[in-house]
C-alpha cells in the first residue's frame, strides 16, 4: 500500500511540473511579435508536444498505479503466502498407526521406524526437476522416469512434501545427505512403517497397507488423504482404517535458500491410531495354517456360542510385509499370477455339498411333513422330470431315519425331503441359516454373499423357471447354491449352540453371546436330531475312519461337491466337545479331488488336536 501511494504521488508531481513549465513558456511567448509566422507555428507545435507528453505520462503512471493496486489489494495475500512458503515450511507429522493384537494380547501388526524420501514439488521449476530426479534415482535405485511420474501426478505446484520412495536403506539415506547440494528440494524423513511380526500368519484377516493411488484418492481426499498417504488395502487394515490411522500433526519450520531448517516456528503433535484387539487366537490360527499346508482352499474356526472368529486361513497366501517396502511392477505381477493369493477363499462362494444336509433336515422337520421320527426308503436313484438323480454310492442304503441318513450322507433320502417340502420352503430355510447374504463380519467389502437362487433369479439369469430337479439338487448342496466356508461354519454353529444363528465378528469389544446370535426357533427335538446325526458321521458314517484318540467327542459332516470339468471340492465341518461345544472348524479344499472324509476331515482333526492340547497346557 505504501508503494502504491508513492507511485501516485510521483505521477501527480510530474504532472504539476509539466503544467508549470508550460505556463512559464507561454508567458515568454507573449513578448515575441505575433507577426513572425514561422515562430508562431513553432510555438503551436511545442504547445501540442507538451500537452501530448503530459497526457501520456498521466496514462502511463495511471496504468502502473492500477497494476500495482491490483497486485497489492487483490493478489497481495497470495504473494505474501508464496513469499512465506519460500521462508517457512510445514512438515507434516505422520501418526503412528494403531497396533493389532490377538485375543490374548499378542502382536499381529505394529510399526517400526524407517526412512523415506520426500520432495517439495514447488521448490524448483519443472525444468530443474529432471536433473535432480536423475541423480536421486541413481542413489535409491529407482528409475528417474518413475520418480518424475509421481511428481507430475501431484503437480509441480504441490505445496506439501511428497513421498517418492519408502523404506530406503541407511546407506541410501546417508548418500542423500552427502549429495544434498545436488538434490535441492529433496529430503529424508523418518516415518513409521507397518510390520507384521508373525509374517504370513493370518495375512487374509490382517490385510496390508499401501500408498493411496490416484483412483483411491478421488474417494479419500475429502477425508484428508493426500497422494502417497498410507492406507489399509484389505482385511482388518482396511475395515478399521479410520480407527487405526490416527491424526496427522505438523511442524512449521524456517528454512534457508537451500531448504535447510533454521528454526522451529510451531509444532503440533500427531495423535497415534487406536489399538485393536481381535477375537483371533494366534494358537488356533497357527493350527489352521499347519493343517491346510499348501492345499488350495480355506479353513475357518469360530466360537459357536457368539460367532467370534478364532482363526481364518486361505491358500495361497502372501506376506503383508512385502508392501511395507518398495514393490516393483515385476514383483506385483508375480504375486498376482500365483492362483490369486489376495482372494480370501474363506469369504468366496462354492457349492457346499452334503454339509448342507443340516439345512434340509431342519426344513423337513419344521415343515411338518417329515417329523423328527421320519423313516424313508433309500434307492440307487429317484426320477424327476425324466431325469435320474443318483445316490452317491449308486445303490442306496435301505430304510433310514435322519440320523442314519446324515451318517451315511444318503442323497436319495434328502432328495425326498427336499422334493416333499418344495422349493420355496427349502429356499426360505436356506436363507434363515444365513446363506445368500453377507454374514456381517467386518470384512464386508471382501465378502461374497453366495447364492441362493429361486424362480425369479432363474428366469432373470437363465431364462427359465424353477424346476423340481432344482429343488432336488439344492437339497444336497448342489445346483444353484453357493456358500462361503464362513457361512458353512455359521451353519454348523446352529446345532452346536442349540439353535442360534451367530454373527461372525473379528473385533473383541464385546463378548456377550446374546449380542451376536439370533434364534431360529428350533425345538429341542430338532436340535437333538441334528446333533445325533452329526455324531454318527464320525462313529459309523462317512468319517468313521478318522482317528479320534485323545480328543473329546466330535460331531461333524463331510461333503464332496462336483465342479465339472474340474476335480471335485472336499468339505468337512465339525464342532467339539459334542456335549458342550466351544469351537467349530470347517475345512474346504478347492478342486482337490477325493471325498470330504479323506481330504478335509484330517485337516479339521489336526486343528482340534492342537486346540485341545494347547488347552491342557494352560
Amino acid at each position: 500500500m505504501v508503494l502504491l501511494l508513492i507511485i501516485i504521488y510521483d505521477a501527480a508531481r510530474s504532472l504539476i511540473l509539466a503544467i508549470a513549465t508550460h505556463t512559464k513558456f507561454m508567458s515568454s511567448i507573449q513578448s515575441i511579435s505575433l507577426t513572425r509566422q514561422s515562430t508562431a507555428r513553432s510555438v503551436g507545435r511545442t504547445y501540442q508536444s507538451f500537452l501530448i507528453m503530459g497526457i501520456v505520462s498521466i496514462l502511463m503512471m495511471g496504468g502502473l498505479g492500477t497494476r500495482l493496486a491490483y497486485l497489492q489489494l487483490v493478489e497481495g495475500k497470495q504473494h505474501q503466502e508464496r513469499a512465506e512458503q519460500n521462508r517457512t515450511r510445514t512438515i507434516p507429522k505422520q501418526p503412528v498407526r494403531g497396533n493389532i493384537f490377538d485375543r490374548k494380547g499378542r502382536t499381529l501388526a505394529t510399526s517400526r521406524l524407517s526412512h523415506a524420501v520426500f520432495v517439495w514439488p514447488n521448490s524448483l521449476s519443472p525444468e530443474q526437476w529432471p536433473a535432480v530426479m536423475k541423480r536421486l534415482g541413481e542413489i535409491v535405485d529407482v528409475p528417474a522416469a518413475s520418480l518424475l511420474s509421481r511428481l507430475e501426478k501431484a503437480g509441480y505446484d504441490y505445496p506439501k512434501p511428497l513421498r517418492i520412495a519408502r523404506n530406503i536403506t541407511r546407506a541410501e539415506a546417508t548418500a542423500i545427505e552427502e549429495f544434498r547440494s545436488e538434490l535441492p528440494g529433496v529430503e529424508v524423513q523418518a516415518e513409521a512403517v507397518r510390520t507384521y511380526p508373525q509374517g504370513k500368519l493370518a495375512s487374509h484377516i490382517l490385510g496390508y497397507t499401501g500408498e493411496v493411488d490416484e483412483e483411491s484418492l478421488q474417494e479419500l481426499q475429502n477425508s484428508g488423504y493426500r497422494l502417497g498417504d498410507i492406507v489399509g488395502q484389505m482385511g482388518v487394515e482396511a475395515a478399521f482404517e479410520s480407527q487405526l490411522r490416527g491424526k496427522w500433526g505438523g511442524q512449521k519450520v524456517e528454512v534457508d535458500n537451500t531448504g535447510r531448517v533454521l528454526r522451529v516456528v510451531g509444532d503440533e503433535a500427531a495423535t497415534a491410531g487406536k489399538d485393536l484387539h481381535l477375537t483371533l487366537d494366534v494358537d488356533v490360527q497357527k493350527a489352521l495354517e499347519k493343517a491346510i499346508g499348501n492345499t488350495k482352499g480355506a479353513m475357518v474356526a469360530i466360537d459357536p456360542n457368539n460367532g467370534a472368529v478364532l482363526g481364518m486361513v486361505s491358500r495361497p497366501d502372501f506376506d503383508p510385509n512385502i508392501f511395507s517396502g518398495r514393490v516393483s511392477e515385476e514383483t506385483w505381477k508375480q504375486l498376482q499370477g500365483v492362483d490369486h493369493p489376495f482372494v480370501n477363499r474363506a469369504l468366496r462362494g462354492f457349492a457346499p455339498a452334503s454339509t448342507f444336509k443340516i439345512v434340509t433336515t431342519v426344513a423337513g422337520i419344521k415343515s411338518g411333513k417329515f417329523p423328527y421320527h421320519t423313516y424313508l426308503d433309500t434307492y440307487p436313484y429317484i426320477t424327476a422330470g425324466g431325469i435320474q438323480f443318483w445316490d452317491w454310492n449308486r445303490a442306496g442304503f435301505g430304510p433310514l431315519g435322519y440320523e442314519g441318513a446324515m451318517a451315511h450322507s444318503s442323497d436319495t433320502f434328502f432328495y425326498q425331503i427336499g422334493r416333499g417340502v418344495g422349493g420355496p420352503t427349502l429356499i426360505q430355510w436356506t436363507k434363515n441359516f444365513g446363506f445368500g447374504a453377507k454374514t456381517g463380519i467386518e470384512l464386508a467389502d471382501e465378502e461374497d454373499p453366495g447364492l441362493v437362487a429361486d424362480d425369479a433369479w432363474k428366469r432373470q439369469n437363465i431364462g427359465e423357471g424353477w424346476y423340481e430337479g432344482d429343488t432336488i439338487n439344492m437339497s444336497i448342496g448342489q445346483g444353484y447354491l453357493l456358500a462361503t466356508p464362513l457361512q458353512v461354519a455359521v451353519m454348523f454353529a446352529v446345532p452346536a449352540n442349540g439353535g442360534y444363528r451367530v454373527k461372525p465378528h473379528l473385533l473383541k469389544d464385546d463378548e456377550d453371546s446374546k449380542k451376536w446370535r439370533e434364534s431360529l426357533d428350533l425345538s429341542a427335538e430338532t436340535v437333538e436330531v441334528l446333533r445325533s446325526g452329526l455324531r454318527s458321521v464320525l462313529t459309523y458314517g462317512t468319517a468313521k475312519t478318522l482317528p479320534l484318540s485323545g480328543l473329546p467327542t466330535i460331531a461333524g459332516k463331510t461333503g464332496t461337491a462336483e465342479d465339472q470339468p474340474r476335480e471335485s471340492h472336499a468339505w468337512f465341518g465339525a464342532y467339539a466337545p459334542a456335549d458342550k461345544p466351544e469351537i467349530v472348524v470347517v475345512a474346504f479344499a478347492e478342486n482337490s479331488g477325493g471325498g470330504g472324509g479323506v481330504v478335509a476331515a484330517p485337516m479339521v482333526r489336526q486343528v482340534l488336536v492342537d486346540y485341545f492340547q494347547n488347552k491342557k497346557k494352560k
